[in-house]
Parts: C-alpha cells; structure tokens; sequence
C-alpha cells in the first residue's frame, strides 16, 4: 500500500523560510521521479518541483530561485526548502511520484503552508 506522508507545514510571515518533508512507503523510491504540487485557495493543484530518480531537479517559474528540492534514498522522503516566502506561496503542499508528467497515486493529507504579509 502506498503511502505519501507530508509534514512541516505551519504559518510563517513574508520573507521568512519552512522546510517540507515527505515520507514515501509502499513504492520502490529509487526508480521514481517525486514531485511537490501545491494548491492554493480556490485554485487548482500545480507542480512547483521536480526531483527525478537521478537526482536532476526543475522548478515552476514562481518558485525558482527560492525553493528547493532534495531527496534522500536511504530514507525514502523528499524535502522541499522554501525560503523567501510570498503570501502567494500559501496553500496545501502535497507529495506524489510523477510519471509522464502526471501525478501517479492517491493524494496524501498534504500540510497547510500560509504566508502573513
């Protein structure tokens, strides 16, 4: 059974930094691509980051220069360093392995993000 557990969320002001992390079980993590999708309110869910199984990395033009991805093989999770927050950045973060462009399995509970200004 698949399993994407997020957690790190919390509320933060304008400027300041959070650290995502998701714990994957359930899959062979090493041969998947992961991705951090995020859904703001009265939105649809979007890709901010890709991490493929080697370790290359790309990034929604929103976000570039100010998140970054990095996975850990060993324990099967993948993190998601955000700095210089926005109020725009605010929304629930989910992971989810990506295959063809695509988000793969069922949604985890995700973790809420908001951004004071």
């Amino acid at each position: 059974q698949v399993q994407l557990v997020e957690s790190g969320g919390g509320l933060v002001q304008a400027g300041g930094s959070l650290r995502l992390s998701c714990a994957a079980s359930g899959i062979i993590f090493s041969i998947n691509h992961m991705g951090w999708y995020r859904q703001a309110p009265g939105k649809q869910r979007e890709l901010v980051a890709l991490i493929t199984n080697g370790g290359s990395t790309n990034y929604a033009d929103s976000v570039k220069d100010r998140f970054t991805i990095s996975r850990d093989y060993a324990k099967s999770t993948v993190d998601l360093q955000m700095n210089s927050l926005k109020p725009e950045d605010t929304g629930v973060y989910y992971c989810n392995v990506v295959r063809n462009g695509a988000p793969f399995h069922v949604w985890g509970q995700g973790t809420q993000v908001t951004v004071s200004s």
